[in-house]
């Protein structure tokens, strides 16, 4: 069952950001979902999960989200962002991803995982590969063009993190295809200069993802989500409406919901103020007809709810505003008057 609109559900009070929802097998129980941020906390730089996480993922659960998605988790060991950053690319990954899931399963929420890889924004010694050989800016190293095997190997490496998230218990899987990152490197014009069948014109910038969605779907059957940058900012850069038409696309493929996040190919200034990426998220959901999240200072009930409720979106992502208040669902709640019921060792606090 997918359900996409915004009736107010019997017996969700007035609310509509603390409906369900429920895409393929997975039923969130409200709309709010905690955007994936890099914690860079594996103090081992194995990429393994530490106690850090498996305190600051199951609080979130506690205090209330429907939906906890993993920071970005790294497919192979070059594509990390940072030496810190959590690994998926090998199976000594797995036991500690696996008590993530427990743990977060054990709270009532759902847990997902952004698999990613960050091409020529990866912070490591050593080279780093890129579609092509431009560094971000002058404090970047210079990536090396990746190799027709590389790429290849590449997106096998995504593949091969789906098969490991599935074994850890995810509930869903997010693919990181914006933020300037390793996929977003590929779509964007600015950063893509191959001329190979990877690079080129719209089709061939899109190829790499498309493979990536071909294969990771070949071996993950529950839902499937894209973060994309909607909008590059820049003169030549990929615009909102290039992304309804990859929107589109990913919907054909069986991609179930558009993350909504704009910017970070290239440098270039961004103008933000509180919901400033919503329309996107609105654009791509009115005319791919995809449900979308929308990200990127949500911070008020109030405001989840208008996006929720005027179907501008179908999640709101946070982050800013869940590090800072990690109960913010249960003062969402009580703002919108809706009853929640809380854990009953905290019911003494909340009623």
């Amino acid at each position: 069952m997918l359900w996409i609109g915004t009736a107010r559900k019997e017996g969700y009070g007035l609310s509509d950001l603390f409906s369900p929802l429920t895409i393929r097998n997975m039923t969130l129980k409200n709309r709010i979902v905690m955007s994936p941020m890099c914690m860079y906390s594996c103090d081992d730089q194995d990429g393994r999960v530490m106690a850090w996480h498996k305190i600051h993922y199951p609080a979130r659960a506690v205090g209330g989200v429907g939906l906890i998605i993993v920071e970005a988790t790294a497919v192979t060991a070059q594509g990390r962002i940072s030496p810190y950053d959590l690994g998926i690319w090998s199976d000594r990954h797995l036991d500690g991803l696996k008590e993530l899931v427990e743990l977060v399963h054990s709270q009532d929420a759902k847990i997902g995982i952004q698999i990613a890889h960050a091409g020529r924004k990866a912070e490591l010694d050593g080279p780093v590969i890129a579609p092509t050989a431009l560094p971000f800016n002058e404090r970047y190293k210079t990536p090396e063009e990746m190799t027709a095997a590389q790429v290849k190997d590449t997106i096998r490496a995504f593949i091969d993190a789906a098969e490991r998230a599935k074994k850890a218990g995810f509930d869903c899987i997010e693919i990181h295809a914006a933020h300037g990152y390793l996929i977003n490197q590929f779509l964007s014009p600015l950063s893509n200069r191959r001329e190979d069948e990877y690079g080129g014109d719209k089709d061939r910038r899109y190829r790499f993802l498309k493979e990536v969605i071909e294969g990771v779907r070949a071996v993950w059957q529950g839902p499937l989500f894209v973060r994309i940058s909607a909008n590059d900012y820049a003169e030549g850069g990929l615009t909102p409406g290039d992304y309804v038409d990859y929107a589109l696309r990913m919907k054909e493929q069986g991609v179930d919901l558009i993350d909504c996040s704009s910017g970070a190919v290239v440098p270039a200034p961004i103008k933000t103020y509180p919901g400033y990426q919503v329309p996107y998220a609105e654009k791509i959901r009115r005319e791919s007809g995809i449900l979308t999240g929308a990200v990127g200072l949500i911070t008020t009930p109030e405001q989840a709810e208008e996006i929720i409720g005027n179907g501008r979106a179908d999640l709101v992502l946070l982050a800013r505003e869940l590090l800072r208040d990690p109960y913010w669902p249960r003062g969402a709640a009580k703002a919108l008057g809706v009853e929640l019921e809380g854990p009953r060792q905290y019911r003494r606090a909340w009623q």
